[in-house]
């Protein structure tokens, strides 16, 4: 399961890597609010689509659908992730280089870890919080445009960052459920909310075939990296995928100047290698100890291994992968884990679940 959390965050950090060299590319001809708005708006048209396929080929449905209790976790989200983190994003792409831009989302990673470390008391060890200096420095390496001056573009592509670190540490909480339906949401509200501000500003349309690009782009880069990058969490944590996912940088650094000519500086490589150092950190973690799972009752989309053994009633769907309602009972043993749905306990000696298990959604 930790090898399949790895390989969808670094898909989803791929997708959304190529994402930023061509949004930065159709910049010159699209207002950045008006972007802002399309790529989510591409996004949730598209696994829109998607779903409403799968519908008319009769494929059942084996994900948990969000419960009404998930409802302000998911507002919050999209206010994050889906309105001010690609505003702020666009506006910072159209005042710095794309490569320069690119690696400058390393950010969103740390970002992420020290929200997961400090507010949700996911376990960090030395070996993270290293990468996480590394990945830093070169963040601050970009940022400096000598002479004593720092760009504005910098700041706004740091707070598009920190939105998205909010973003992803709350979706954490969503991670049970259907992803698709998760970056549907996010991608309809959050992209119309901005496409209507975009337009209330004045800020026309683009031409069709240029809408048409956008769109597309939004839906692989935002749309389908995100669908990844939920299932990432659900499998490794918030701290972790998003350590992952700093390989999204470096592939949109690379595109930027294969695809857009962008110079290969001193300072790109300087930046770009303490980086790489940072994510070579993070890849390589073990974590393995003895530890206690609580009674946890909840739904989600799984398979009977050693964490799901329980019986299931008439009414429980056929089949594996199957998400019904069920309960774990009390276990004791060791093995490579991470902070997915089923350890997220304490590191401090008492082994014990830090979440409380949630109520039924039904009661």
């Amino acid at each position: 399961m930790h090898r399949t959390g790895v390989l969808l965050a670094l898909l989803s950090a791929v997708l959304f890597g190529a994402s930023t060299p061509l949004a930065k590319l159709l910049l010159g001809a699209v207002d950045p609010w008006m972007m802002a708005g399309l790529l989510y708006l591409g996004a949730g048209l598209g696994l829109g689509l998607m779903k409403a396929g799968h519908r008319l080929a009769g494929q059942p449905a084996s994900e948990a659908p969000l419960q009404r209790a998930d409802l302000p976790w998911l507002a919050l989200v999209i206010l994050a992730g889906g309105v001010l983190g690609p505003l702020l994003l666009m506006l910072g792409l159209s005042r710095t280089d794309a490569a320069s831009a690119s690696l400058l989302l390393n950010l969103e990673s740390l970002a992420t870890l020290a929200i997961a470390w400090v507010a949700f008391h996911e376990n960090v060890d030395r070996r993270l919080l290293v990468g996480a200096g590394a990945i830093l420095a070169g963040a601050l390496v970009l940022s400096w445009q000598g002479g004593g001056q720092w760009g504005w573009g910098a700041p706004l592509i740091a707070g598009a960052c920190l939105c998205w670190g909010i973003d992803n540490n709350l979706t954490r909480k969503l991670s049970a459920a259907d992803p698709v339906q998760i970056a549907l949401l996010k991608g309809v509200v959050a992209g119309s909310v901005n496409l209507g501000l975009a337009l209330a500003s004045g800020a026309p349309l683009p031409a069709p075939a240029l809408l048409a690009a956008v769109l597309a782009v939004g839906f692989l880069g935002y749309g389908v990296s995100l669908v990844l990058f939920v299932l990432g969490l659900r499998h490794l944590g918030a701290a972790r995928t998003g350590a992952y996912f700093a390989l999204a940088p470096f592939v949109g650094a690379l595109l930027a100047v294969g695809l857009l000519g962008e110079p290969l500086t001193v300072r790109l490589l300087l930046a770009g290698g303490l980086m790489a150092i940072g994510l070579w950190l993070h890849l390589t973690e073990q974590h393995e100890h003895e530890h206690d799972h609580l009674p946890l009752a909840h739904a989600h989309r799984h398979r009977h291994d050693a964490h799901h053994q329980h019986a299931h009633g008439p009414d429980d769907a056929p089949g594996e992968p199957h998400s019904h309602w069920h309960v774990h009972t009390p276990l004791r043993h060791r093995h490579p884990h991470y902070p997915d749905l089923h350890h997220r306990h304490r590191h401090d000696g008492a082994a014990a679940e830090a979440d409380e298990p949630p109520a039924h959604p039904h009661g």
